[in-house]
């Protein structure tokens, strides 16, 4: 085995792709950067860049998405802490102050998306903008920030799964993982030269290539909804259905109180569900709305054909009519055969009396 087996942190073996000495930070003037946040930055930033996109062309004005931006991060980061603290609670409940040191790391995908759907609502109605519309759009830039951020827990070799000695089983450096990550791991510990490892299901990776496929059917189905909402929905369903079995594999799940059920899967299930049962309600709406409108344009259409119908009836009718007295009046002066003429007089026969000529 190489020597540099013992400086790999991350190792997908059965794949032959190895990462040596990860780092999570690096300094810029003295001034500690966290790859972490700079994979959410460029995720942020690509999601804008759909959003605008999308709205681009489907008629809306993007200023509006690079205004609503701001305040999605903003409320999102607050949405995203919120959801940690509360189902994490044991973990603050005595140093409170740590609820607000964000740089400790402690932020959940889901209460972003809450925190996040919650500004577009109120957002779009101070702007007077249709909030269906305007979720459809911002979705498809969410799921694009979603599968681009998960990379930053693959940084901090973070957000793992249990156990699995699969195709794509990844190892991580124990040494680089703190107690709290390996408590929830209940695997065997792999050793190889001297170095302790973790084999888990990448579940960064089962993510974010979900997410990918979530947003390549938002995208196609944009140009082709039957109603406004559509797109959020798909969304919703889309993402629940892989978040709810992803979540089932994960080793650091937040838990309802102190029982022993994910709640991030109990969400998952429930906006699936909910998902599901709204689609099918407006779509139902759509189509009847769609036949209602169609009765009643072809209704109102119909009355000029109708008339020109009936006129092009008689038409025929007329010229029929027309056509019959044509040979009547036909008989005039000029076609009418003229009486022929008289024969002249025969002239008189000589009789013995008429004297002889000189």
């Amino acid at each position: 085995m190489p020597a540099v087996v013992s400086t790999i942190d991350i190792w997908f073996e059965k794949l032959g792709i190895a990462f040596h000495d990860v780092q999570k930070s690096f300094s810029v003037f003295g001034f500690e950067v966290f790859f972490y946040g700079v994979v959410i930055a460029v995720s942020v930033l690509a999601g804008l860049f759909v959003a605008t996109r999308v709205a681009k062309k489907t008629g809306q004005d993007p200023e509006n998405y690079l205004e609503l931006v701001i305040f999605c991060i903003i409320f999102g980061v607050i949405g995203a802490r919120l959801y940690y603290v509360i189902f994490a609670w044991d973990d603050f409940k005595n140093d409170l102050l740590q609820v607000f040191n964000i740089r400790g790391g402690g932020l959940a995908i889901y209460g972003a998306v809450i925190g996040g759907v919650l500004t577009a609502v109120v957002y779009c109605r101070k702007k007077k903008l249709n909030t269906l519309l305007v979720l459809d759009t911002a979705c498809c830039g969410l799921i694009t920030g979603q599968m681009l951020g998960r990379w930053s827990n693959f940084i901090n070799m973070e957000a793992f799964g249990s156990y699995t000695d699969g195709f794509t089983a990844m190892r991580l450096n124990a040494a680089k993982l703190t107690a709290p990550m390996l408590s929830g791991y209940t695997g065997p510990m792999i050793t190889v030269d001297g170095v302790d490892y973790i084999q888990v299901h990448p579940t960064f990776l089962y993510e974010s290539l979900w997410s990918m496929m979530v947003l390549i059917v938002l995208l196609i189905f944009t140009k082709r909804k039957k109603f406004n909402g559509q797109i959020f929905l798909m969304y919703l369903i889309g993402y629940g259905l892989g978040r709810f079995w992803i979540e089932g594999l994960r080793t650091d799940q937040l838990k309802i109180g102190h029982t022993s059920i994910a709640v991030s899967q109990v969400l998952s299930g429930a906006l699936v569900i909910a998902g599901i049962a709204v689609f099918i309600v407006m779509l139902r709406k759509s189509k009847m709305k769609a036949a209602l409108t169609g009765e009643a344009a072809a209704a109102e259409e119909g009355t000029v054909p109708a008339a020109e119908a009936a006129e092009e009836a008689t038409a025929p009718a007329a010229e029929a009519e027309t056509a019959t007295a044509e040979p009547a009046a036909d008989v005039n002066p000029e076609v009418t055969a003229e009486p022929a003429p008289k024969p002249p007089a025969a002239a008189p026969a000589p009789s013995d009396n008429t004297p002889p000529e000189p």
